[in-house]
């Protein structure tokens, strides 16, 4: 997930817009002492109005008037803002107000020295802590260290943030700036070096350091030869590191806290981001195929593994793999822990809440004619089979039969890796479950 190029405005192009009465104005009020009376009694009279009309999340609590260009009539203001980013305000007769915040206005211009706007009220003292509430309500974890605005597009506003530790992210808001609205924040590694919307303050290298402190979580004595960024979810980050010794792993970490989730062997982690560059991954996956033909004979189930394909699963010290076997035409779901070895086959895995691919369905065709002889129903050879619903206890198999005849239902026990069909039902007795029978030789002939 890379985020795509956006057209910006300048964040800092604010030079032209001050006169130099302003800015004349601006010298002589450098420290937050020189705010006068007049000034902040007129600050806080205009702005919480112009903070309305211009859409930005403000709730006055300081202002000031910086001063006023009677040319054109406009009038320039500082407010310090209780949801946490201030700015500076450009108000002008019969016009929008134009809204620019405090870490715009913080930044010198192109001839080094400050801008005229930079905001100077005691609420603003520290405008990078302004971000603070962004980074919250996007439920990032972050110690700012330093900060900068970088632009603003029609909808979205977009600031870099750099925290202590290394990290550094991009935070995008609502144009113009408001906290009320939606808040996205990506890390920085995510954004392409150079681009309009990308990290400066905070280096590739700086950025990868976060994979030193996973390493020491991840409980792999790895001592790192090489690391890499590997992509994004909304949820994770996910790095590849290869080790002195070859082997490679891919570390996954929480995106919000910054937290060490797990390790995954490079064997395994052909599902992110089309797996291991930086270490054999092929090598590492023929490994891995003869470790679970293993694990497979243990639980019963005859595989010689070459091909196999990592599922989801909700405990970290469970394995969930879907096997492909090369001495059988059919495969299976195997469920491996450190303590049980567990395989079901395609047929009884589905019923199980997982569901073959690498395994065509008619090649469970043969296992479920089998059944139905066992039951008494051996003139049907079976030609279709679909998983129509389960019980507490029972998984049902829908079959149709190759020479047109209505087909059947047939019961097996869950939770059992190789089970026998204990019951047979025919279509008209089995219409309460799962919506009956609905394969297409059954349901004319039921």
């Amino acid at each position: 997930m890379r985020p795509i190029a956006i057209g910006l405005t300048a964040a800092l192009a604010l030079a032209a817009l001050i006169p130099a009465t302003v800015i004349s104005a601006a010298k002589e009020k450098e420290k937050p002492a020189a705010v006068d009376a007049k000034a902040r009694e007129a600050g806080m009279k205009a702005t919480p109005d112009l903070v309305k009309a211009a859409g930005v999340s403000c709730t006055v609590t300081d202002a000031r008037l910086i001063g006023s260009d009677k040319k054109t009539a406009t009038d320039y203001y500082e407010v310090a803002c209780q949801q946490g980013l201030g700015f500076a305000i450009l108000a002008k007769k019969d016009a929008a107000p134009q809204t620019y915040s405090c870490l715009e206005t913080a930044a010198a211009g192109a001839d080094g020295k400050p801008s005229a706007l930079a905001c100077l009220l005691p609420g603003n003292a520290d405008p990078k802590a302004g971000l603070v509430p962004y980074l919250a309500k996007a439920g990032t974890s972050c110690d700012i260290q330093n900060a900068r605005a970088i632009g603003a597009g029609a909808k979205n506003a977009y600031f870099e943030v750099a925290c202590k530790g290394g990290a550094g992210y991009i935070v995008q808001t609502a144009s113009p700036v408001n906290v009320d609205q939606d808040v996205t924040v990506n890390s920085c590694l995510l954004y392409e070096e150079g681009g309009n919307v990308s990290c400066k303050l905070t280096d590739r290298a700086t950025q990868l350091a976060v994979v030193d402190t996973l390493n020491g979580s991840a409980g792999k004595n790895c001592a790192i030869k090489d690391k890499r960024y590997v992509l994004s979810t909304k949820t994770d980050n996910y790095f590849e590191v290869v080790c002195q010794d070859g082997k490679g792993y891919v570390y996954q970490q929480a995106a919000t806290t910054g937290a060490f989730v797990r390790a995954i062997d490079c064997a395994q982690a052909s599902f992110v981001g089309g797996g291991c560059t930086l270490s054999d991954a092929v090598a590492a996956q023929t490994e891995q195929a003869g470790l679970y033909t293993k694990l497979a004979t243990k639980a019963g189930f005859d595989c010689k593994v070459e091909k196999y394909g990592m599922l989801p699963s909700p405990d970290p010290r469970k394995e969930i793999v879907e096997l492909k076997c090369s001495n059988r035409p059919d495969g299976g779901i195997g469920i491996f822990t450190a303590t049980s070895n567990t395989v079901y086959d395609c047929i009884t895995s589905e019923m199980n809440g997982y569901r073959c691919s690498f395994t065509k369905p008619d090649e469970a065709f043969p296992r479920l004619t089998a059944d139905l002889k066992g039951l008494g129903k051996g003139s049907c050879t079976v030609s279709g089979a679909r998983v129509i619903g389960q019980t507490a206890t029972d998984g049902y198999v829908e079959v149709a039969c190759s020479d047109g005849l209505p087909g059947w239902v047939m019961a097996y026990p869950l939770n059992t890796t190789a089970p026998h069909a204990k019951e047979v039902l025919s279509c008209v007795q089995a219409k309460g479950v799962g919506g009956g029978c609905k394969l297409p030789t059954n349901k004319t002939k039921s």
